[in-house]
């Protein structure tokens, strides 16, 4: 934009895109404001650790200028993967997944906290909740809020997730289950607490898999380590079981028998662990998803891809903030600068949604392939 008006931009949701997004377009000057529905930075937890690869999280780390002290928290260590024999536990001869080998690990909290700390003071608007936009007639946007104030701008970004409110006025698309539940649990100090369950994890993420079930578990900052217990089922799996999913032994119970036969050493990861279970059933956006394009909104990360969770959404969520923040730094108006970056994105987020789909089902094949 080389006019001297800079246009309105509002980034709807403080997650990794969008903070990426705002980091950008703020080191080269140029006004943004960032909505997000949560009242503080801590209000929930952020989730397991993310590997921040070379070819995208990492491309987007530098252009936000952040990749030095990114790498300081970083660790390394962390992409180690060991693949365990179900029946055995014996570690078996393992390529790991098709990742570069430059993907060290970060908790997402940790990173998040990083592009926070990045923004001038102000930058996000917490406790904003966006319901929905109208659109002013000129390509310009109202953005409206749960408390019924309302700003408006030049361009709105919807950087809002899975759930997107934005999302529906670019595509009729929702996402769908996929068929795949993740139960996730936890252990706090495992190095202290279960040594041996340590040492069976190892430095990053360790995983068994027979069939349409497997066992993973992530190494997090702070010796926590998460398990996921992955499977093919219906999403109301546990209706049919009779099991209340608040009821953390009954769970256990169900679990154990699902995975009856594999080591003890390893059922020792659904046994021992700290609090309750978390389900998880993975949702996905219809791949490719594409829109026609509109003047002043689009979407990017999670909200225009929502993909199977193996590893890139956060990466490509990163890469399209930064992609975005550098067309509108470049092109010569709005509405170029949203295409051109719609034209890179788009096709990138398709070829990366096969593969992720291509990834879940190696690690849990369909019944009958």
């Amino acid at each position: 934009m080389h006019s001297t008006h800079h246009p309105r931009i509002a980034v709807v949701g403080a997650g990794l895109g969008g903070l990426v997004c705002a980091r950008v377009l703020q080191l080269h000057g140029r006004p943004v404001t960032v909505f997000e529905r949560e009242a503080s930075t801590g209000a929930r937890p952020q989730g397991g650790s993310l590997d921040i690869h070379a070819g995208t999280g990492q491309v987007a780390l530098r252009a936000a200028e952040l990749l030095d002290r990114f790498r300081a928290l970083a660790r390394p260590e962390g992409q180690e993967w060991r693949l365990l024999d179900p029946a055995t536990a014996a570690v078996l001869p393992f390529e790991g997944p098709g990742h570069d080998t430059d993907s060290p690990e970060i908790d997402r909290g940790q990173l998040r906290g990083l592009l926070l700390d990045s923004l001038a003071e102000g930058t996000v608007r917490w406790d904003h909740a966006v319901t929905g936009v109208e659109p002013l007639g000129d390509g310009t946007w109202r953005l409206l809020f749960d408390d019924g104030s309302t700003e408006e701008a030049d361009l709105v970004v919807g950087a809002d997730g899975a759930w997107s409110r934005l999302r529906s006025t670019l595509s009729d698309a929702r996402p769908g289950y996929n068929g795949v539940t993740f139960v996730e649990a936890g252990f706090d100090d495992c190095d202290a607490r279960h040594p041996a369950l340590a040492g069976l994890v190892g430095h990053g993420t360790m995983l068994a898999s027979a069939g349409s079930r497997a066992l993973l578990a992530q190494r997090n900052s702070n010796g926590h380590i998460r398990v996921y217990l992955a499977f093919r089922a219906p999403q109301d799996w546990h209706v049919a079981a009779e099991v209340a999913l608040d009821d953390t032994a009954a769970v256990r119970a169900h679990l154990l028998t699902m995975f009856e036969g594999w080591d003890e050493r390893l059922l020792a990861l659904v046994r021992d662990h700290d609090g309750g279970f978390v389900n998880r059933p993975v949702f996905v956006l219809p791949a490719p998803h594409a829109w026609e394009h509109v003047p002043g909104i689009t979407l990017l990360g999670d909200a225009a891809h929502l993909m199977p969770p193996v590893g890139l959404g956060a990466n490509l969520a990163m890469l399209d903030g930064a992609d975005l923040a550098h067309a509108l730094i470049t092109e010569s108006t709005l509405d170029d600068a949203v295409r051109a970056y719609e034209s890179l994105m788009l096709p990138r987020s398709a070829q990366a949604a096969r593969e992720c789909a291509e990834a879940l089902d190696g690690l849990l094949p369909p019944e009958g392939s």
